[in-house]
């Protein structure tokens, strides 16, 4: 992989998509590492969820998202999972969100609507992308048809009896039996929380540190012997406390950007060695108690 400030137009007819870390309200780095990869006309950019809550622009960079139209490709994260389950009155607001100027924008309607119909999950050209992870029992099918079905649960019109039923850290481990909203909830822990398990695939929730910080028996879901996963490159963000991680079948975009570190985005080329990486400084962009 190799670093550049700007990225070489790709001479294929359809640009190599451009995936981005979370940027949780962080408009200036965002429009700065945009700027700085210089994606050509027409190319796919890829959002690994946590577009908003934490940075102080949450509502002036999901506007920017929207403008995008079919250009941008996020999939949700947890943080915006939240905001919508604070609008629904599910959950309350915590110390350290900035949603606010999103709930009380005079389109918030839209706004939650926008944010309410995007994937959990997105798959292209052999790159699967979720925002935590997955579990080491799914293969790339399966879990698009588990996102699939998460997906169509919130875009229903009882979306927010479904949201009510996805908090809990039980069940913690995949069954295929799993029905109603235990799957339902087994698989939003999943995709948009998960860090750790144990080589059977039950998540434990206990720490979002450092790999040093594994719980015992525990390792990172991306270690997991025999993962079915592991045949595709997988893109994902959320854990701010790993930093940036680059292997031929793994991208880890979320470097902390509101720890005030680095915002990152990659080139996501099939073949590694194609692969570019550009990352803007973040620490105009800190805040307290970062972004997990």
């Amino acid at each position: 992989m190799t670093s550049s400030n700007s990225s070489t137009v790709s001479s294929q007819l359809h640009p190599l998509p451009l995936a981005f870390g979370d940027l949780q309200g962080c408009r200036t780095p965002f429009q700065q590492l945009l700027s700085k990869a210089a994606p050509p006309a027409g190319t796919p950019l890829w959002f690994a969820g946590d577009l908003i809550n934490r940075g102080s622009e949450s509502l002036a960079t999901l506007r920017d998202i929207i403008a995008l139209g079919d250009l941008a490709v996020p999939v949700l994260g947890n943080h915006d999972l939240h905001l919508l389950s604070v609008s629904a009155g599910i959950r309350k607001s915590r110390k350290g969100d900035t949603i606010e100027d999103i709930l009380a924008a005079p389109d918030a309607a839209d706004l939650l609507e926008w944010i309410r119909h995007r994937p959990l999950a997105h798959f292209d050209n052999g790159m699967l992308m979720v925002h935590a992870g997955v579990l080491p029992q799914w293969d790339v099918n399966l879990t698009l048809e588990l996102a699939d079905e998460l997906q169509r649960a919130l875009r229903a019109p009882n979306w927010k009896e479904t949201l009510a039923g996805l908090y809990g850290n039980e069940p913690n481990r995949w069954k295929p039996n799993l029905k109603g909203i235990d799957r339902l909830r087994l698989t939003c822990s999943a995709l948009t929380r998960i860090r750790f398990c144990n080589v059977n695939g039950a998540m434990d929730f206990s720490s979002s540190g450092t790999l040093n910080s594994a719980p015992p028996g525990c390792m990172p879901w991306f270690d997991v012997p025999s993962r079915k996963t592991a045949d595709v490159t997988v893109v994902f963000g959320h854990w701010a406390a790993l930093g940036l991680v680059l292997r031929d079948n793994l991208i880890g975009l979320d470097s902390g950007c509101v720890w005030g570190e680095q915002l990152s985005a990659v080139r996501l080329a099939q073949n590694p060695a194609q692969r570019t990486l550009t990352q803007v400084d973040c620490e105009s962009c800190r805040v307290p108690g970062g972004g997990n």
